[in-house]
């Protein structure tokens, strides 16, 4: 393996550890090297706290070794002042001699900004290992600066006959069709995401809490569309232990943590959604369901990724899936669950 491909890809599995906490930043991962060894590494704290870069210079225990090293580093260092510092500046001031970035920031007060500031310093710099890696990596953060919208996930179980649900049953909960080792994962998404949207007859059917519960992680923020707001209050996803999002047709004044949004809904409501969550700085949201909603931002060509659970158990009739007319991309078995995953080139 490329030396410089070796030590890109630690900084990816460094990356990994601060999704779901760092936003609205990047969670980047670095690494510093001389002469052939890891001599410093890191990756982005929770927002406001420092950056990758700045962790990473702060576990080297000889300074003096930083101006015959590499850094490397998933995205561009930032070269503006937010919560704190600039990180290209952090590497000229410590005279760091070689950096190797994944790829550039998108970001307008980045965008080659810092590149230029450190080539300025003396600095070499190589750009572009494992870049389609990295822009994956950070694909809820690149989805906002260049779109304007949350990064889109879209999440169903179906049963072996093409069903999300029974269409009767007798219990106010979900029927699983996914097993306990799927649930657990569907739980670590959400405490990667930033939202998580449902629908008004999957909150009726269900009551469900849309929350994390066999993770550890952040409870993502709860977006519920209720057209004529007839969820009663008394529902799990009004308990005040998450920031609540209702989208609604009806005019009502929002509460400390219940925001009420007004759309259109004779008109693109996908659209619509995913600007009101812009406006909320959502990075990214995971819907997962019903089928009625999962449809409506399918048929809106508004998703980028979509992750299917295929599950052993078969109803007589009920719910009918989402279509999606997408290449797969890869799949995966989790014990008698198929798990497929499909994006939105």
């Amino acid at each position: 393996m490329n030396f410089e491909v070796k030590y890109m890809a630690r900084c990816l599995e460094l990356a990994k550890n601060g999704i779901g906490t760092t936003r609205p930043n990047p969670s980047v991962g670095a690494v510093i090297v001389h002469d052939g060894k890891i001599i410093g590494e890191g990756y982005t704290t929770p927002y406001g706290g420092p950056h990758a870069e700045v962790i990473a210079v702060g576990s080297v225990k000889d300074e003096t070794l930083l101006q015959h090293s590499t850094m490397y580093v998933t995205l561009e260092p930032c070269s503006h002042h937010g919560k704190t510092p600039p990180c290209a500046d952090l590497i000229v001031r410590k005279k760091i001699a070689n950096v190797v970035i994944g790829t550039v920031d998108t970001n307008d007060l980045v965008a080659g900004e810092g590149i230029k500031r450190l080539k300025k310093a003396g600095c070499n710099v190589h750009v572009g290992v494992l870049e389609k890696e990295c822009k994956k990596h950070h694909k809820r953060f690149f989805t906002v600066q260049n779109k304007q919208r949350p990064y889109i996930i879209l999440k169903w179980a179906q049963t072996e006959n093409g069903f999300i649900a029974p269409n009767e049953k007798e219990l106010q909960e979900p029927v699983w069709i996914s097993n306990e080792y799927s649930k657990q994962l569907v739980h670590k998404w959400r405490s990667e995401e930033h939202a998580i949207l449902v629908g008004t007859n999957t909150v009726t059917a269900d009551n469900p809490k849309l929350n994390v519960r066999s993770w550890t992680g952040i409870n993502p923020v709860r977006v519920i569309i209720d057209r004529t707001l007839k969820l009663s209050n008394e529902l799990d996803v009004f308990d005040d232990s998450a920031k609540t999002i209702v989208i609604t047709e009806e005019d009502k004044v929002s509460t400390d943590n219940i925001a009420f949004e007004k759309i259109d809904f004779s008109k693109n409501v996908a659209s619509q959604i995913s600007n009101v969550l812009h406006q909320h700085r959502i990075q990214s949201v995971i819907i997962e369901g019903g089928t009625q909603t999962l449809q409506t931002f399918i048929d809106e060509n508004l998703w980028d990724e979509a992750r299917v659970f295929s599950g052993p158990a078969s109803f007589d009739n009920g719910i009918v899936a989402p279509v999606l007319k997408a290449n797969l991309h890869s799949e995966e078995k989790i014990k008698n669950n198929t798990l497929r995953y499909f994006f939105n080139d």
